[in-house]
């Protein structure tokens, strides 16, 4: 059987990833777009446009979802001349509620918008899966684990995400340092099997890691978790920050009652100092159920391969008019609250009524992004986006809307 020849684009070795310069080209399109503005541009036809991006369901039992991606979707479209609003990066929203409104000629957008749904889409649904897990976990620390379950490529934009939907911290060097934070960490089973015992690969932990580091032993590689965790306490003393547990599925049992088991023992022999960490198989509906007896959680493929928020990108005007397909409600259109009782209302834009039943002002939520694009002010930094999604994390409530 003959070899086949390979594609002369990728002859050479290379990562099966677009690079900034091709999507920035509008090279990562669907190619409809592509023809559509070849038959434009032939027939002389572009008309001045308004489009919206929302959603018209959330995934899984979500009742809310955090809009993630806004600073990509800004460099993407940087530079073109169109008129760009969009809620701040970090806000939560519902279903049929839009998240963006992009203006200008139609030929100026259209190879865009491939990937700039796929820049809000899977960053969305990443930063309301980290969420939903700081929600579960209350004040326990939730750390992002999941980077080598999906392409190293995008690893930076995973964490970014994740790291702004709540997560105390991420794994990857490259992530962490573009975050300005420190990575975080504990051990892998492989450098215990490489030392041959739990209690050795602890102590050479110890001796070499920065002492800034917490110290934080797995304890499920050879034997019961319960008596490892006893032999590093022994160990260690009072330099043990914690204990890890990454039992597999295949032994995990009960893990709450072996959480449980373990913290008894080590209350038992004066270690209360010790903390319970948990990884594996975790979402929030997991932590949960381990709040009882564990400390802290490292998430992984739940956070990293989270379901993406199905955004649409619709055009609603054409030259002023307003004009949507079937199914989907015509003219431009701003999400607002009341900051008094805060309840949501999506209005036409030219709206004049701002008075709430109760007695407080509606505010829009939708603020300008680009124009003729540019910026118009400046883009958060990650802190401050997670500062804003804890804080409407404290506050929402589902039904606060009559």
């Amino acid at each position: 059987m003959a070899t086949p020849e390979p594609s002369p684009a990728h002859s050479a070795a290379r990562f099966h990833i677009a690079s900034p310069d091709e999507i920035r080209a509008g090279r990562v399109t669907d190619v409809y777009f592509q023809r559509t503005v070849e038959i434009l541009r032939a027939e002389g036809v572009d008309r001045y446009v308004v489009g919206e991006i929302i959603t018209k369901g959330l995934p899984e039992d979500w009742q809310w979802a955090v809009l993630a991606g806004v600073d990509e979707v800004a460099h993407l479209l940087e530079g073109h001349e169109l008129r760009v609003s969009c809620l701040p990066e970090g806000t939560f929203f519902r279903a049929y509620e839009p998240v963006l409104t992009i203006e200008g000629r139609y030929a100026e957008f259209a190879l865009f918008e491939t990937a700039l749904l796929g820049l809000l889409c899977q960053a969305s649904g990443i930063a309301t899966k980290a969420a939903r897990c700081r929600q579960a976990a209350g004040w326990r620390p939730v750390l992002s684990f999941g980077a080598r379950r999906m392409h190293p490529g995008i690893t930076p934009m995973i964490e970014r995400a994740a790291y702004i939907g709540g997560c105390d911290g991420v794994s990857a060097i490259v992530s962490a340092e573009l975050l300005g934070i420190t990575a975080s960490g504990t051990m892998p089973h492989a450098l215990i099997l490489v030392a041959g015992d739990t209690v050795t690969a602890t102590r050479a932990f110890d001796r070499v890691i920065d002492p800034a580091v917490p110290r934080i032993a797995l304890i499920d590689t050879f034997n019961d978790e319960k008596f490892e965790a006893l032999r590093v306490a022994e160990a260690l003393g009072k330099r043990l920050h914690g204990v890890r547990l990454d039992t597999p599925s295949s032994r995990r049992g009960n893990m709450l009652r072996i959480l449980q088991e373990v913290r008894w023992e080590l209350d038992l022999r004066g270690y209360e100092h010790v903390k319970l960490y948990v990884s594996g198989q975790l979402d929030e509906h997991k932590i949960a159920e381990l709040n009882p007896a564990a400390d802290g959680y490292g998430v992984g493929t739940a956070i990293s391969s989270a379901v993406v928020v199905d955004f649409t990108l619709d055009l609603v005007e054409i030259d002023g008019v307003p004009i949507a397909k079937r199914g989907k409600e015509s003219g431009a259109k701003v999400l607002q609250v009341c900051r008094a009782c805060h309840c949501r209302r999506v209005v036409p834009r030219a709206q004049g009524e701002r008075r709430c039943p109760c007695g407080g002002e509606y505010e829009d939520l939708e603020v300008p992004l680009l124009e003729q694009g540019r910026l118009v002010r400046p883009l958060p930094s990650p802190q401050a986006i997670r500062e804003y999604v804890l804080q409407q994390l404290s506050a929402w409530e589902e039904n606060a809307c009559p």
